[in-house]
C-alpha cells in the first residue's frame, strides 16, 4: 500500500509560481512512477507530468511542456510539481498518483495504483 498527501496548493496570479509537494509513504515509493494529473468540475481528469522510478525519464503534456518540472527524491519519499509561468487555464485540483513498480510513464488514470486527495490550484487573471 502506499499513501498519498498532497500539498503546496492555492491561489496564485497569472505568471505566478508553485510548487507542488506529494510526500508517500510505503516502503515501494522509490520503484514506482509517479505522475501528476488534475481535473476540474464537469472535465475528465488530464494527465500532467510523470517520472520514472529513478527520476531519469519524465514526461509531460503539451499544455505544461516548458512551465512545470517534475521531479522526486527518493530518499524522502516525495515527489513535487514546480509550476512557472501560470495561467489561469492551469486552475484545477490537482492530484498525485502512484503506478506500477519499475513501470512506464502511463498518460492514463486508470493504469496508476494509488491517488492522494488532491490539492487545489487557483490562478487569477
Amino acid at each position: 500500500q502506499v499513501q498519498l498527501v498532497e500539498s503546496g496548493g492555492g491561489l496564485v496570479q497569472a505568471g505566478g509560481s508553485l510548487r507542488l509537494s506529494c510526500a508517500a509513504s510505503g516502503r515501494t515509493f522509490s520503484s514506482r512512477t509517479m505522475g501528476w494529473f488534475r481535473q476540474v468540475p464537469g472535465k475528465e481528469r488530464e494527465f500532467v507530468a510523470g517520472i520514472g522510478w529513478s527520476g531519469d525519464v519524465t514526461r509531460y503534456s503539451d499544455s505544461v511542456k516548458g512551465r512545470f518540472t517534475i521531479s522526486r527524491h527518493n530518499a524522502e519519499n516525495t515527489v513535487y510539481l514546480q509550476m512557472n509561468s501560470l495561467k489561469p487555464e492551469d486552475t484545477a485540483v490537482y492530484y498525485c498518483a502512484a503506478g506500477s513498480p519499475l513501470g512506464p510513464i502511463w498518460t492514463i488514470g486508470s493504469e496508476y495504483d494509488f491517488w492522494g486527495q488532491g490539492t487545489q490550484v487557483t490562478v487569477s487573471s
